[in-house]
């Protein structure tokens, strides 16, 4: 199920993720489910892969591929482990995010590779003026990958308080030393991202490692006119969106692989045929099959469209930026139910701990628990924008 979609995936000295990789991913993906963060086998596979550095900008001595390039490798990473495809997605998009700062920040942080940095986006801290800078307190939630980071780039609202209209959101960025983690991550599914809670208390942030929210929403930022690359332009939600979509295509893909082998095996109880004799057997993987089709046709479609208006120099309008955040939301959730599907069709003993179709589904459900991903407020945003109606400037498109 691993088909292409139509998107670029950069040039010929792009780093590769190889089956090897993803299959090592696969026979390590109960270890990391019971320690509840990537193995360090596994961190040390994608040191060893340079992945990371595939959205680096050419200046730092990274790849600087096209921003699409990021989104198959996590998809077909995903067929190993959803959890580890995430934490590595997000580890290689946060150095796109990175270079969207301006240069003496990214001086500073890419200075250390790989660049390994949690970014938990909802601006939960404060950040307060002080002398060429911001001091900074809160705490964040969702902080994946905070068990291996040596950066941080949190979200805050920042100002005085003396000026509500004067308080804008922004990222910060700071080094490891200046956050506390809080071992938070018991879930049911998603364990090895190690997405703990962090907690920041009266840090100095100089000016130079903040950059507001809304250049970075509208691919203004910084770093856009740094690198002088169509990579940098992409806007932060669609990127984001698209890429955290991935881990959950990818696994619906694999269920519909493990369907499959399982129907040539499993003879049905009480009835004494093989599961791929039912003509409704069939029937479930063929749909599957087309409605996986259907995703990654539509994800191709969304990144051509986002492509194209980059590419011309124009910004993407905020009714795309809303249509390419829904139709991330759309494969979410139909991946998921394509999961679901699969899983009610296989019978009580999918759901044996050493089975991965459990597993897959585990994931997915917490993948679709994402702010981004939610179905209802997706489809509002990118209808009311469609209409030309206002929706709130701190709307995540």
């Amino acid at each position: 199920m691993s088909g292409t979609s139509g998107i670029s995936l950069g040039s010929a000295t792009t780093p590769t993720i190889s089956p090897e990789f993803v299959a090592r991913l696969a026979e390590r993906a109960q270890d990391a489910e019971r320690l509840r963060e990537l193995p360090a086998a596994t961190i040390d596979d994608l040191n060893a892969s340079g992945f990371t550095e595939l959205l680096v900008p050419a200046r730092y001595g990274g790849r600087q591929a096209d921003f699409p390039a990021i989104l198959d490798p996590v998809r077909r990473m995903a067929h190993g482990c959803a959890s580890s495809a995430w934490t590595i997605g997000f580890f290689a998009l946060h150095n796109w995010m990175l270079a969207l700062f301006g240069e003496r920040a990214q001086e500073e942080a890419f200075a250390t590779r790989p660049f390994l940095a949690p970014a938990p986006l909802a601006p939960t801290g404060r950040g307060v003026p002080a002398d060429e800078g911001i001091r900074l307190t809160g705490r964040w939630s969702w902080a994946t990958g905070v068990m291996h980071g040596n950066w941080i780039i949190v979200g805050a609202l920042c100002g005085p308080e003396e000026d509500p209209a004067g308080i804008y959101p922004a990222l910060a960025l700071l080094p490891a030393g200046e956050f506390e983690i809080e071992d938070v991550w018991h879930t049911d599914g998603m364990r090895a991202t190690g997405s703990n809670d962090i907690v920041i208390t009266d840090v100095f942030v100089p000016a130079h490692r903040l950059v507001r929210v809304s250049d970075i929403y509208t691919g203004t930022a910084p770093g856009a006119g740094l690198h002088d690359a169509d990579t940098y332009r992409w806007p932060m939600v669609p990127a984001l969106a698209l890429l955290a979509a991935m881990p959950a295509l990818g696994s619906a893909e694999r269920a519909a692989d493990i369907y499959t082998e399982r129907l040539s095996q499993r003879v049905l109880a009480y009835e004494g045929v093989t599961q791929k004799d039912k003509p409704i057997a069939q029937a479930h993987l063929a749909e599957a099959r087309v409605r996986l089709r259907a995703l990654r046709g539509l994800l191709a479609d969304t990144v051509g469209e986002i492509e194209t208006t980059v590419a011309a120099g124009d910004p993407v309008p905020r009714p795309v930026r809303a249509e390419a955040r829904l139709a991330a939301a759309h494969i979410v959730h139909e991946s998921r139910a394509v999961i679901a599907d699969l899983l009610e069709a296989s019978g009580a003993s999918a759901h044996f701990l050493d089975n991965p179709l459990q597993r897959i589904k585990r994931d997915v459900d917490v993948i679709c628990g994402h702010v981004v991903f939610d179905y209802d407020t997706s489809r509002e945003l990118a209808g009311a924008l469609t209409l030309g109606m206002k929706v709130s400037r701190t709307a995540m498109v």
